[in-house]
């Protein structure tokens, strides 16, 4: 009997523990008594260095989605490798990340207004926001409340996160296995509306698609041929457009292209291969960001990827510098 109850006791205080760790979850306001100038901290500092550096924009903004993939939304990309151990920001994926400075610098600036508070994966989300909002992208309410994870592992970031050469299918079971749904997927793609890639991203597209030397047939063949002036093969320094036209602007354009077979990338042309996607690409490509649910429809899966394995209560820690762990 006494070790049925001893038991039934520690049962209860893990489920008091557990209800404990929920409570600290993220929720937005989570800094309001604790650091209320966070925001405001963050948000200067992005707008100081993308006016200085517009095309910071771009990279913050796939270090967002980049972090997500990998053991949650918990700054893992942020981490320098150690003796022993390849972080994952030094995997081919992250290698077109930049804009760390940036995080580095918010975190530097809040730990002079209010030491060990704010996790350097609150920053990110942060600065991911307001840099989203400076080239005429939506904003959102951000939950916050995120502990910083201690691990970051280079092999990681090569075998979770989708990539551009990925079909639907393989990206439909990344998504799905982190809760996202097939509207997540088409909205995520919109990375691809803001800045520049090398062409060696997508060669085979334009050279040698089936290993025949034939081209992509589910690219425009116009489209093709504008690309090949520029990049030919095994060209491993030019690069081209992702949005041509409106690759600098948060915009519905990108949807425009992919519905016209001109996404540059495999995982683009996915797109059109499912229904539900293709139908929600075709109204995307039609409509008005400021005049439609495209803006709100994209914070609320901003919000989703952001809460993707979040650590809170004592899972995480709050890092000092956000590139080593404490």
């Amino acid at each position: 009997m006494e070790k049925i109850k001893f038991l039934s006791f520690l049962i209860v205080q893990l489920f008091l523990v557990m209800e404990v760790v929920n409570s600290q979850g993220v929720e937005v306001g989570f800094y309001k008594k604790i650091c209320p100038n966070v925001e405001a901290i963050v948000k200067e500092i992005t707008v100081n260095y993308i006016s200085s550096a517009p095309t910071l924009t771009a990279p913050l903004l796939r270090m967002h989605f980049h972090d997500c993939f990998v053991r949650g939304y918990d700054g893992s990309v942020l981490l320098n490798s150690t003796n022993g151990n390849q972080a994952e920001k030094y995997a081919i994926p992250n290698q077109s990340l930049r804009g760390f400075q940036v995080i580095d610098a918010a975190k530097s600036a809040l730990e002079k207004e209010c030491p060990d508070v704010v996790s350097c994966s609150d920053i990110l989300a942060l600065a991911a926001r307001d840099a989203f909002s400076l080239v005429n992208g939506p904003s959102w309410q951000a939950p916050l409340g995120r502990g910083d994870g201690r691990v970051s592992i280079l092999s990681e970031a090569l075998k979770n996160p989708p990539t551009p050469f990925d079909n639907f299918t393989t990206l439909k079971t990344i998504f799905g296995a982190l809760g996202l749904n097939v509207k997540d997927l088409v909205l995520w793609a919109i990375r691809h509306t803001i800045g520049m890639s090398h062409c060696f991203s997508f060669p085979s597209r334009l050279y040698n698609f089936t290993g025949k030397g034939n081209m992509d047939p589910n690219m425009d063949q116009n489209y093709i041929n504008r690309l090949k002036i520029k990049s030919k093969p095994n060209d491993v320094t030019t690069i081209v457009e992702m949005d041509p036209g409106s690759f600098k602007s948060f915009d519905t354009d990108y949807y425009t292209m992919v519905a016209k077979r001109r996404g540059l990338f495999g995982s683009d042309a996915a797109l059109l291969t499912n229904s539900q996607a293709k139908d929600y690409v075709l109204w995307l490509s039609q409509s008005k960001p400021h005049g439609s649910t495209f803006f709100k429809d994209f914070g609320e899966s901003m919000v989703k990827m952001g809460k993707i394995g979040v650590l809170t209560g004592k899972a995480g820690e709050i890092r000092k510098h956000c590139a080593f762990r404490n």
